[in-house]
């Protein structure tokens, strides 16, 4: 799969599956990340074997890694997660992150669209999203793409500093996804136009 794309301020980027030849651009991208950005990761991404591995999960079929390609670098990397515990084998968890040159122009959403058709061709049911408390714009955005707060647990957490945080869970039915982004596209597409 690979998808080319423009964002909100007209950048092109390639939305495509994180393949073994990107273990140096990916290793690349979570070294550039802020720290206030990477503090959120649930897993340090401090080694190139770290990234190789996350490559190699992808071969079981439970893991799906796709990452957004601006002119060669990793802009922004995001994964679909499938529960292979057979009681929530029909759930699937979505984790995203965005360049904070990138973040703001869309490209969350677009990656997380395509996210939800590998979901849908996976015939999953249900989409869960799991952050931390000190989020709220994250929060915001899954707001906005139907997702709704299932639960919120006080200081369950900690974020890469050793600071805890609240965990939310959010969740979304996948057929309920697909109505909102399709409005949502409707809007965005409309907006574009004028």
């Amino acid at each position: 799969m690979e998808k080319k794309t423009s964002l909100k301020d007209g950048t092109e980027v390639v939305i495509r599956e994180l393949t073994p030849n990107d273990v140096d651009a990916s290793f690349a991208f979570f070294q550039a990340l802020l720290e206030e950005d990477s503090a959120y990761l649930r897993r340090r991404i401090d080694t190139r074997e770290i990234v190789e591995e996350r490559i190699r999960d992808m071969e079981s079929g439970w893991v799906v890694r796709l990452v957004a390609d601006a002119d060669g670098a990793i802009v922004a990397d995001g994964g679909l997660e499938i529960l292979t515990h057979r009681w929530k084998d029909h759930i699937g968890e979505i984790r995203l992150i965005v360049a904070r040159d990138y973040q703001g122009k869309g490209l969350g959403e677009k990656l997380a669209l395509e996210l939800y058709n590998y979901a849908n061709r996976l015939k999953l049911e249900e989409i869960i999203v799991e952050m931390m408390g000190s989020q709220p714009g994250v929060q915001r955005i899954f707001e906005r793409l139907g997702f709704r707060k299932e639960a919120q647990l006080h200081e369950l957490v900690k974020d890469s500093n050793g600071k805890k945080q609240d965990l939310i869970i959010m969740r979304c039915p996948l057929s309920i996804l697909w109505d909102t982004l399709e409005e949502h596209v409707a809007r965005t597409e409309w907006y574009q136009k004028i």
